[in-house]
């Protein structure tokens, strides 16, 4: 892997709590890396370091190839960032927002223009570009916020979690963009809280809880590491009786790793969890067997590993309730912070 960002024994504290605890990690040069975790989990903390708005406590970073310590100028120079605040102005239009980013950078005022139109046309704004920003839509403001991290062509553009807020409509179009850019070879590092962000964006990514990295590598990799399927079905009748005909017809079949009572829980009511190897062929089985033995199933489903298994596995938590635990972590910390 070409490597364009390396982490090294990266710690930051925030008075006696560690925000980030002696994280490594690579970026590779051209990719879309992905920063999950919840909230409080040390994702911002991370990105505002790498960016350079933050100092570090103590490990190393290089950034392709420019110590972020002695080269901090020279980083800003090839990185845009944008966070999980729009940092546009609302009193303006678009284009006047961009022409102000272009002034911040010293672009000419001829390539100003031919800048601004080309990044409104990247996120599909050109339209609306006259159009002050108290008129648009929280999708809309989002893309022009991405649109101002662009103005200096960064070789790597940092994202902190930019789709927060967003309806799913506006998520999968701010998807689409971020993947536009990355086909034209601008490196992205993203921080988000959705599974599914990271699932579909990511080529690889860290998921990092409680300022650890607890798992690192392509998201399908990552999924495999669980090994298993799960098949949940609910019955029609739920008694001692239909549970032991049912767990007899289901013990014979190759490929049943668990069978697992579930009664009024997350998971199903009154039914079976079925923890298996490969879904798509035992699922048959399942449904042949249930049906000679005369188990009525109301409901039957077939899941494949998500990424909150992979954090549950890890961690025996999932996303929401560390997120949980981890926001009582910063309310402790803001308030050790106005001591």
């Amino acid at each position: 892997m070409d490597t364009i960002i390396e982490v090294r024994e990266l710690v930051k504290s925030f008075g006696d709590i560690k925000a980030v605890e002696n994280i490594s990690f690579d970026v590779g040069r051209g990719e879309i890396f992905g920063f999950l975790g919840p909230n409080g989990a040390g994702k911002s903390t991370t990105i505002k370091i790498l960016t350079t708005l933050i100092g570090k406590g103590s490990g190393t970073i290089t950034i392709d190839g420019l110590d972020l310590d002695a080269q901090a100028d020279e980083v800003r120079r090839i990185i845009g960032y944008a966070s999980q605040e729009v940092g546009v102005d609302n009193d303006l239009t678009a284009r006047e927002n961009l022409f102000i980013q272009c002034r911040y950078y010293h672009i000419p005022k001829e390539k100003s223009r031919e800048k601004v139109e080309d990044l409104l046309r990247t996120v599909n704004l050109v339209e609306a570009g006259d159009r002050k920003l108290s008129t648009y839509s929280g999708g809309m403001r989002k893309r022009l916020d991405l649109a101002t991290a662009l103005v200096s062509d960064p070789r790597i553009l940092f994202l902190d979690e930019p789709t927060t807020g967003l309806d799913p409509k506006s998520r999968k179009e701010l998807w689409d963009y971020i993947r536009g850019l990355n086909k034209k070879g601008t490196t992205i590092f993203l921080t988000t809280q959705y599974m599914e962000e990271a699932d579909q964006l990511a080529d690889r990514l860290c998921i990092i809880d409680e300022g650890r990295i607890v798992a690192e590598g392509a998201p399908e990799e990552l999924k495999a590491k669980i090994g298993a399927d799960t098949i949940t079905m609910s019955l029609r009748e739920y008694d001692a009786a239909v549970l032991e005909r049912a767990k007899n017809a289901l013990g014979s079949i190759t490929g049943i790793k668990e069978i697992r009572e579930c009664q009024l829980d997350d998971i199903c009511e009154n039914g079976l969890v079925l923890t298996i190897g490969d879904g798509s062929s035992i699922m048959p089985q399942v449904v042949r067997a249930l049906d000679a033995a005369s188990v009525e199933v109301g409901k039957l489903t077939l899941s494949t590993p998500t990424l909150d298994d992979v954090f549950l596995s890890l961690t025996g938590k999932t996303l929401k309730v560390s997120e949980k635990a981890n926001g009582d972590l910063m309310s402790k910390r803001r308030r050790r912070a106005r001591l």
